[in-house]
């Protein structure tokens, strides 16, 4: 794809977005998702754009917002929701209960103009459904512009998408294998090791429970997976932050303060269930901001949330920290430790960023951190307090 025209898009849509982040479902449908529809390479003043397209729903009909078509054939659906909206399950439950209905269309898109799902067909004879393979939202796609390439007209026309979506699909299932089963699996492998080589100084259990650790991370780093993408920029702190990279060159900070408060369990977290909470990730280089300021920053915030979690990449890989929201102010206002060009470049300083500061004592180092399974956030994620108090891994909250 065209990376400045992808780039170019990204920029627009952020700028609407912050200026009107509760922007309803018709004017998110002109303002974001039709411009998003045109960069894929679809013309959306001809025919190859059905609006409203008629799916008969036994003996009903509904009606899909955008149908994308190769002739007279209905190849992607698009399922839009207003921007002022989550994505929720139900959406995904509805727009794959719209692709059951046409043979023809593998590909679903379920977005809110600021996040993106992609739903495909897959498995062999498709017998495995429609089934999401990729997420990604706005401020990934501004970092890795090749992002939506497998949406393009191009791509599916000519059956790269299918390619790609089969190596995702095949790729997550052994991931997600390897992350439920993996003390089976080791075990047996360590069995193997046993009878083949008897006895010898090396513990095979421990060992094979590293070589699956290294397969499963292997898998992670091969994958072209859209939304784990590691061509984001270096960010000591501040979103878009890649996991496991170990050839970055990191500043070290020593923190002059530290404001972790103490430790608490989640669910000794108080307030409402509903209560929303921001996933923000970070390399253990970027803790010292977060000790020190009692906040974190620099990042693009475009909507109110009450809580601040924290997802340390590397070495850590889980959730780690919480704090309770105070406001959201620009560098300038935040009172920081140090000179903000000390934490990152100032390049990063001139594109909208703010800095979320905390209450005071109310930054704690969680007891019981959620561990990352398959899914981590690479810029930031939202839940509720409630999910968050109960979730098992990430894979619950992203």
């Amino acid at each position: 794809m065209d990376g400045e025209a992808v780039r170019n898009y990204v920029e627009q849509s952020q700028t609407l977005l912050e200026a009107s982040p509760q922007m309803d479902e018709e004017n998110t449908k002109v303002k974001l998702i039709q411009p998003f529809v045109d960069l894929l390479g679809w013309n959306f003043y001809s025919t190859e754009v059905q609006l409203e397209y008629t799916v008969q729903m036994g003996t009903q009909s509904s009606k899909v917002d955008y149908a994308l078509m190769v002739g007279d054939t209905p190849v992607v659906f698009i399922e839009a929701k207003p921007a002022r909206s989550d994505l929720t399950e139900k959406n995904v439950r509805q727009l794959q209960s719209y692709m059951r209905q046409e043979l023809s269309v593998d590909w679903g898109v379920l977005t809110n103009g600021k996040e993106f799902e992609i739903l495909s067909v897959t498995g062999d004879d498709k017998q495995d459904g429609e089934t999401s393979i990729a997420t990604f939202d706005l401020d990934e796609m501004a970092h890795n512009p090749d992002i939506p390439e497998i949406l393009t007209k191009d791509a599916i026309q000519s059956g790269r998408a299918d390619d790609i979506a089969r190596q995702l699909t095949q790729t997550n299932r052994a991931i997600h294998r390897l992350s439920d089963q993996e003390e089976s699996i080791a075990g047996r492998i360590s069995d193997v090791l046993q009878d083949e080589l008897g006895e010898t100084p090396l513990d095979f259990e421990e060992q094979s429970l590293d070589f699956v650790h290294g397969l499963r991370h292997a898998l992670r780093e091969r994958r072209e997976f859209i939304g784990e993408s590691t061509d984001g920029e270096d960010d000591t702190s501040g979103d878009n932050v890649s996991d496991d990279d170990p050839d970055t060159e990191e500043v070290e900070i020593e923190p002059v303060e530290n404001n972790v408060a103490g430790t608490i369990r989640r669910t000794d977290i108080e307030g409402d269930e509903e209560a929303q909470v921001a996933v923000f990730p970070t390399r253990e280089s970027g803790l010292p901001f977060l000790f020190e300021n009692n906040a974190w920053g620099f990042v693009r915030i475009g909507r109110d949330f009450d809580y601040v979690a924290m997802y340390v990449t590397q070495n850590a890989r889980e959730v780690r920290y919480f704090a309770k929201v105070r406001d959201t102010v620009v560098p300038e206002d935040a009172n920081l430790i140090r000179e903000p060009t000390e934490y990152v470049d100032r390049a990063e300083l001139a594109d909208n960023k703010m800095v979320v500061r905390f209450e005071a004592d109310s930054l704690y180092q969680l007891e019981d951190p959620i561990p990352y399974e398959t899914k981590y956030p690479q810029s930031h994620r939202y839940t509720t307090l409630g999910e968050f108090r109960t979730a098992e891994t990430t894979d619950s909250i992203l």
